[in-house]
């Protein structure tokens, strides 16, 4: 068996989840600066109130099985990121004493500090993050098994530009659970950023497909597209990737502008996170096989085989523990959300 592809999938499905579920608690959090009043804020954050912190367990399990699996990896990307990772940590830290603490202020202006902690937070974290995946396919130099870069090689024009992607296309995924899980005028109002967001997530990924395509010949080998010309014999298998991920943003325009409220409220939910596993896809398409673009494959990061056996009997049977009780959760929690009931009443 191929050990190291394997802890490769289970550490892409970890970071992916990771993105699916808790990019839309970051995407609520940053909408919550644009509530119209406290009722619709504590409203926008009751419908993730249930599952905002189990989702960052899955978090958890893709930077642990990425140090346990992939130990030269981990020790090469870590001093690359380390800025943008605490910058991340201390944004998640913060975002969660403030999503806790909003509910016990009992004065005004105590009240707004931790309600823009709680805003600016979740903004910090999702522009964090998207710094660091910025960097990770721009890649990071490396001499040997160290990395051999400088302090600030992930602060370019093309991570800051994914950074601002990855904080938009939260907001997507934010306003499209709202969509969700409430109704009346915050679901309008829900909906109407949601349709904003899309335009903006269109417009995004088009401009980090074209950009990525300029990062390393190998991408544009991998793809056959070029700015002078289109090699067909590669990009036609290839090519209902970025099809398919143009018909979702017509579908989930469609939805969001010309059905409106005829549409289903699960629908934009469904079509946005189709959405981001295209672009997860495609991304997966561009870097495979490299761990530490574009230097060092999934096996040359790996640790040894009989390690990886080890482990994978335990993630075996901890992984669908720990989705089985996700799910669980979840389904508790279906439906709308109810305006007069909260665990923090």
């Amino acid at each position: 068996m191929d050990y190291p592809l394997i802890w490769s999938f289970l550490i892409a499905t970890a970071v992916m989840l990771y993105v699916l579920l808790d990019g839309s608690d970051l995407g609520i959090g940053i909408l919550t600066a644009f509530a119209k009043s406290d009722e619709e804020r504590n409203l926008m954050t009751a419908t993730i109130e249930p599952v905002w912190d189990g989702n960052e367990t899955w978090l958890i399990l893709g930077g642990g099985g990425l140090f346990a699996a992939f130990p030269l990896a981990y020790a090469i990307l870590m001093p690359a990121f380390y800025i943008p990772v605490l910058l991340m940590l201390a944004a998640l830290i913060f975002r969660g004493v403030a999503f806790e603490f909003r509910h016990k202020a009992v004065r005004k202006t105590t009240r707004h500090f931790w309600n823009g902690a709680f805003s600016y937070g979740s903004l910090f974290a999702a522009f964090a993050q998207g710094l660091i995946l910025g960097g990770f396919i721009q890649g990071v130099s490396v001499d040997g098994r160290s990395f051999a870069g400088g302090t600030f090689d992930w602060l370019t024009p093309f991570t800051l530009l994914v950074a601002v992607s990855v904080a938009g296309g939260y907001v997507l995924l934010g306003s499209s659970w709202l969509v969700l899980k409430t109704e009346g005028s915050l679901q309008k109002w829900s909906r109407a950023w949601a349709r904003r967001s899309s335009l903006f997530v269109a417009l995004a990924m088009a401009a980090i497909s074209l950009a990525t395509l300029s990062i390393d010949p190998r991408v544009t080998e991998r793809w056959g597209v070029t700015m002078q010309a289109i090699e067909f014999g590669k990009f036609l298998p290839l090519a209902p990737i970025p099809l398919l991920a143009g018909l979702l943003l017509v579908a989930l325009w469609r939805d969001l502008s010309i059905l409106g409220d005829k549409a289903p409220d699960w629908r934009p939910m469904v079509l946005s996170a189709a959405l981001f596993l295209t672009g997860y896809l495609g991304l997966g398409i561009s870097l495979f096989p490299y761990l530490v673009p574009f230097e060092l494959t999934i096996w040359e990061t790996a640790a040894r085989d009989n390690a990886l056996q080890l482990m994978l009997v335990g993630a075996s049977i901890m992984l669908p523990v720990i989705l089985a009780y996700t799910i669980y959760v979840y389904s508790l929690f279906w439906g709308k959300v109810d305006p007069e009931e909260s665990y923090h009443d």
